[in-house]
């Protein structure tokens, strides 16, 4: 009996169920149709029996529910999330390229200018790499010799001088700046017109030496190019006087020069296509002219 029982206690109480739901049915019909009077003791007593029992049921319900629900919005707020990071990403690519824009321009105005002020063609190289071994200081350039580029024209920027052609190829070229050791340029006083040479030191500053006798050399003069040599033109900014080195018992005196160049920044330059007289004389006959590449020791005129 006990296991006949067992075996039906499952029916049974799901029978048990069926039936208080329907009497509750038909005892909330007829309260309904008789004006909803309140419920007798037996239907009240069912009511209170059979609430819990519901609650119970659909409580696996209403988790799974809220679950889903909860799945499904989360799912939408990682792809608006996705979506917004995504336009945040757009967004700043776009300001990125209106600040180089703006960047460009304002380098366009420069080159405008220069082209203005030289009468020699300049034609615009990006720098695309740079050694900066204390012994040997100079710039790669995407300009060569299919575009007339030649070792020993000068390479200057909007800022200034920045150095001259020492190797080239058809597409490429090397520039020796004015920080290299063995860099020297022939350079005057702007305010003073004293006269002296600017060399490198192969770090961020130039040394400047002159003479002494009458020279007037003070912190803060500039100092440019003073076109003797055959090098590089008249004129052409290097940098200003930082500070004088003075000794009456020597013959020349020194002064540190701050390049008017940010060689740590440099981007763009412009190679004059035109070299000095003396600049031919040293190429001639070396190769340049029929395409060869000169190396580095053979590009560098002497001091």
């Amino acid at each position: 009996m006990r296991d006949f029982l067992r075996r039906i206690r499952l029916p049974l109480a799901f029978a048990a169920l069926l039936l208080l739901s329907t009497t509750l049915m038909v005892v909330d019909r007829r309260t309904m149709l008789e004006g909803g009077r309140d419920h007798s003791w037996l239907s009240g007593v069912l009511v209170e029996i059979a609430v819990p029992i519901q609650k119970l049921i659909r409580l696996p319900v209403d988790l799974l529910g809220q679950t889903w629900a909860d799945y499904v919005a989360l799912v939408d707020l990682r792809r608006d999330n996705q979506t917004l990071r995504e336009r945040v990403a757009a967004l700043e690519e776009e300001n990125l390229q209106f600040r180089e824009a703006l960047v460009a321009s304002g380098n366009l105005e420069r080159i405008v200018q220069m082209r203005e002020n030289f009468e020699v063609p300049l034609l615009p190289a990006q720098v695309v790499g740079q050694d900066v071994f204390p012994w040997f200081r100079s710039i790669l350039l995407d300009r060569g010799r299919s575009r007339e580029v030649l070792s020993g024209m000068p390479v200057v920027s909007d800022e200034g001088l920045v150095g001259l052609v020492t190797a080239t190829s058809p597409n490429a070229s090397r520039a020796m700046i004015l920080l290299d050791r063995q860099s020297a340029v022939d350079a005057i006083v702007q305010r003073s017109r004293a006269r002296g040479i600017v060399r490198g030191k192969g770090a961020g500053e130039l040394e400047f030496v002159f003479m002494v006798r009458g020279d007037d050399v003070q912190p803060e003069d500039v100092v440019i190019t003073s076109g003797v040599g055959g090098v590089y033109p008249k004129g052409l900014r290097v940098g200003s006087i930082e500070a004088v080195q003075t000794e009456e018992a020597r013959l020349l005196h020194t002064a540190s020069v701050r390049p008017s160049v940010d060689f740590g920044r440099i981007e763009q330059v412009f190679i004059m296509l035109e070299r000095g007289p003396i600049m031919d004389l040293l190429y001639t006959g070396e190769g340049d002219e029929t395409g060869a590449e000169v190396g580095p020791q053979e590009a560098r005129p002497s001091p």
